[in-house]
């Protein structure tokens, strides 16, 4: 495959897209948690305990999902550089990892949606009961 300056170009806004959507899941669960605080503080229900160890779970692949698509976006970067330096072989390599870390990065999306999911359908059952 010939790799061109225009190949890495491509995952600019992809990734760009991608961390505002991590963003915003960032943002979600921190006033989710800021919520939980305050209503732990009044009443150290040992439900909310439950949570808040979900949340703390949720939050630790959020950030891993963030910093492996910020490497990515990075290593994006520096593959346009190597192009334009013409040492292709290290661009190739380069883009190579910057791909296998987005992919991680959207593995760990996939798996704290799924966590998401799982807690909502806890609160939802214990609603109905």
């Amino acid at each position: 495959m010939n790799l061109t300056l225009s190949i890495p170009a491509l995952l600019f806004p992809a990734i760009s897209l991608t961390m505002l959507a991590y963003n915003a899941r960032y943002l979600a669960i921190a006033g989710l948690i800021r919520q939980l605080h305050g209503q732990f503080i009044e009443t150290k229900a040992s439900p909310l305990k439950k949570q808040i160890s979900s949340l703390k779970k949720r939050l630790e692949i959020i950030k891993g999902m963030q910093a492996t698509a910020i490497a990515s976006f990075l290593l994006a970067a520096v593959t346009m550089f190597l192009i334009y330096i013409e040492l292709v072989v290290w661009a190739n390599i380069i883009f190579g990892v910057s791909l296998v870390l987005l992919m991680i990065s959207l593995v760990l999306s996939f798996v704290e949606v799924q966590l998401s999911t799982k807690a909502l359908g806890i609160q939802l059952k214990s609603m109905e009961e």
